[in-house]
């Protein structure tokens, strides 16, 4: 099912049933997962080490490589969805509170086309 048709609720779901049929509650706890988090961001990294910007786009025309990537994210949303229901953080919530923040940290007017700190 294609992210249009697919809730939130259902990949967390999907994760929950997954971690217990193999018993793995016990493994994910906080720490474990904010690790894996990082771990599996570091994998996703490795993809796009030494490349620039505008070699990236003809990398990912490979279809194994453009796969590689596909399952790095997916290992990181994994992992977030986990430490989601580990911490029973409703992820709608914090994403839209997160983006509240942003905005008022970084109004358009002020920062569109523009980065700083």
């Amino acid at each position: 099912m294609p992210d249009n048709d697919t809730t939130v609720k259902q990949l967390r779901n999907s994760m929950r049933d997954f971690v217990r049929e193999r018993d793995w509650e016990r493994f994910h706890d906080a720490k474990n997962l904010a690790m894996s988090i990082s771990i599996e961001a570091a994998e996703l990294m490795e993809h796009f080490q030494w490349s620039r910007n505008e070699e990236i786009t003809a990398r990912l025309e490979d279809a194994e490589t453009r796969q590689a990537v596909e399952e790095e994210v997916a290992d990181v949303l994994c992992y977030v969805l986990s430490l989601a229901n580990a911490l029973e953080i409703d992820l709608s919530d914090a994403v839209r509170a997160k983006m509240r923040k942003n905005a008022a940290k970084y109004p358009p007017e002020k920062f569109r086309g523009r980065f700083e700190t």
